[in-house]
């Protein structure tokens, strides 16, 4: 018995060595692995005392700064930071401080000026007494100033303002009497040159806004409080900046709701340009776009594709990534199937033999009171199949012509009886016989403006789904009546406190 128990013990015993040699190796790659974060958290003041020894090292060599910390400055602050009780960082700061303000006074003294600004400005970052940097700063103005030849820049300064180069560009005559100025504070000419500068700048931005040239303006007025926001003529130009953006917004807002689109948006591109953050701008532009979107798919639907593509192409040149571009394009897609279902290609004689026919149709049913019913035969049917085939014939026009009056009858009827979708139906053969003109724009306004009010109805009545269908059918007629937005946010929280 004793020998197979001895055998045990002894693989015991060597199973039990293997794995102490096995652990400590482990260990050994991970003291060398984190050696120096190790080294960092139970040695801190060593990990302090070898950033100092560095940074003095690099102090000695004059490498006072460096991108990569590796600068006599980043050292110091780092082991300040790891140890703060100790005073030999520190110390070591204002020693940097010190050979900077050195540096500073030999590049001015071999005109090196770029180098004396950068070593200034780190040994005032080191807060060197006040006294010591202002007596380099005003050295560096002199010897620079004295380089640059202070009398030619007046000069040229004099002329440029005399020629009306006033600004935008290094030659024009305010950013030279800035270079002066930025070498002699006090130079009064020119400080009263930079004055007379600024108030023929300010009298262009005024001549600007006479001639609603508010983008100008507008850069003009920035452009001078940039020079002196303290000039004498500044506020007032401001004010009458401000009064005349005040004016572009709200004839943003009328060109939208008499449906001259195109115009408000290049009013709103004005006020984006002058201010990205003009928040009225931004829901202005949303509502043009919605607007542009849903005309895009009106005139889909009446197969004018051409001009649908116009509608399109200007909402997306304002927000390429709005939701309603979808639903729009969506719309233009169904719309080029429903013609090709309808209307396949076929000869020329074929095509105004069938246009001949469907105008025949379209006035029997006129004749017969069928302008908008039954659904395929009616007056309005026959007629856009007869446009979605030859758009231009004058035919097809003269027969437009006849049955425009008729639907704008048909729509006044249908709004007096509170009769809202079917409003809608006339409308829209008004629209697509009319086009979007202000007429139209008007009438589509009353048409939304009326499916708000019963919307309101029925949120006051607490039925909210109605409200939503209220809400929806009026955007859909007018994405850019008055109330819309106000109706919907309250709509919105009403919804939300019901879940």
């Amino acid at each position: 018995m004793s020998a197979p128990s001895s055998a045990g013990f002894f693989r015991r015993q060597r199973s039990w060595q293997r794995w102490s040699l096995a652990i400590a190796l482990l260990a050994l790659v991970l003291v060398i692995a984190f050696r120096r974060p190790l080294a960092d958290r139970l040695w801190p003041e060593a990990r302090a005392q070898a950033l100092r020894d560095q940074a003095a090292l690099a102090l000695k060599h004059g490498r006072l700064t460096a991108a990569d910390g590796s600068g006599a400055r980043e050292l110091y602050e780092a082991a300040l930071a790891i140890d703060p009780d100790r005073n030999d960082a520190r110390i070591g700061l204002m020693r940097v401080g010190e050979a900077a303000l050195a540096q500073a006074r030999t590049a001015t003294r071999v005109d090196d000026y770029a180098q004396a600004h950068r070593a200034l400005q780190l040994a005032q970052a080191l807060a060197v007494p006040r006294q010591q940097s202002d007596a380099v700063a005003a050295q560096l103005r002199q010897r620079e100033a004295a380089h640059a030849g202070i009398g030619r820049l007046l000069a040229r300064a004099a002329a440029a303002r005399a020629t009306h180069r006033l600004d935008g560009s290094e030659n024009a005559a305010l950013p030279l009497y800035q270079r002066v100025l930025a070498l002699q504070p006090e130079r009064v000419e020119a400080l009263e040159g930079r004055e007379d500068a600024l108030s023929d700048l300010l009298q262009q931005a005024r001549r600007a806004l006479q001639d609603d040239d508010i983008g100008t303006a507008a850069r003009l007025v920035a452009a001078a409080r940039g020079y002196d926001p303290g000039h004498a003529d500044l506020p007032d130009a401001e004010a009458r900046l401000a009064t005349a953006i005040d004016q572009e917004r709200r004839r943003a807002e009328q060109d939208t709701r008499r449906g001259r689109l195109e115009q408000a948006a290049a009013r709103y591109r004005v006020l984006l340009q002058v201010d990205p953050a003009d928040a009225v701008a931004q829901r202005g532009v949303e509502r043009l776009v919605q607007a542009w979107s849903h005309r895009a798919a009106r005139l889909a639907a009446d197969f004018r594709f051409a001009d649908a593509d116009v509608a399109l192409a200007n909402a997306k040149a304002l927000a390429p990534d709005a939701a309603a571009l979808r639903d729009a394009e969506r719309a233009i897609a169904h719309a080029h199937q429903a013609q090709a279902r309808l209307h396949p290609p076929m000869p020329r004689a074929q095509r105004d033999r069938r246009v001949r026919a469907l105008l025949a149709q379209a006035e029997a049913a006129q004749a017969h009171g069928d302008l908008l019913t039954p659904p395929g035969d009616s007056a309005f049917d026959k007629l856009r199949a007869a446009r979605a085939l030859s758009p231009d014939d004058p035919a097809v026009r003269r027969a437009g012509a006849r049955l425009l009056p008729v639907a704008r009858a048909c729509f006044e009827r249908e709004l007096r009886a509170n009769s809202l979708a079917r409003a809608r139906a006339c409308l829209d053969a008004r629209v697509a016989l009319e086009g979007d003109s202000v007429a139209a724009a008007h009438a589509r306004r009353r048409l939304a403006q009326r499916w708000l009010a019963v919307g309101e109805e029925r949120l006051r009545a607490g039925a909210l789904g109605p409200a939503q269908d209220a809400l929806a059918a009026a955007r859909a007629v007018d994405a850019t009546v008055p109330g819309l937005d106000d109706f919907a946010a309250r709509l919105a929280t009403a919804s939300a406190s019901a879940h």
